[in-house]
């Protein structure tokens, strides 16, 4: 293992991760039993994955930690319930929720970049997972037909 990196930035990093990750189960829970409506199945199926997905983030977060000979948080990261649950209101949230996630990992590969491969990798493969997800949230706030991104529509 190198021991050319700051640890205790890292380790604190990687706890956020996993409370931001835990936070995202309990979120993509919530949000799939709040759905109504034509749709529901398939939003509820898309939500339930979300939720397992982060569990299992929140998995590997713990992993990384303990990997470094540290104890894992049994916090959970904020949890934001603004009782709007429209299926756009909840994909606005889920979406922030996202880029927050994003923000924290990238943090953690700048701590690690050229220093330690594992955690390098580990950011990464996350990095572009939370980016994918990101798109796909993105594609399903689009109005039906709209090329243009989300994110691009809102600007103008």
């Amino acid at each position: 293992m190198n021991e050319n990196y700051d640890k205790t930035a890292v380790l604190n990093c990687l706890s956020k991760i996993l409370e931001l990750e835990l936070a995202g189960v309990v979120r993509y829970t919530h949000y799939a039993l709040m759905i109504y409506g034509y749709n529901r199945i398939p939003i509820v199926s898309w939500l339930q994955e979300q939720a397992d997905e982060s569990l299992m983030h929140a998995r590997e977060a713990g992993e990384m930690i303990t990997h470094l000979g540290a104890h894992p948080s049994l916090a959970i990261g904020p949890l934001l319930e603004t009782h709007q649950h429209d299926i756009g209101d909840i994909l606005r949230e889920s979406l922030e929720h996202e880029r927050t996630a994003l923000t924290v990992y990238k943090e953690l590969l700048d701590l690690v970049n050229d220093k330690f491969v594992m955690l390098e990798e580990y950011a990464r493969r996350m990095i572009a997972a939370e980016e994918m997800h990101q798109g796909d949230v993105d594609k399903m706030l689009r109005r039906p037909g709209a090329v243009e991104t989300f994110l691009e529509t809102r600007r103008t």
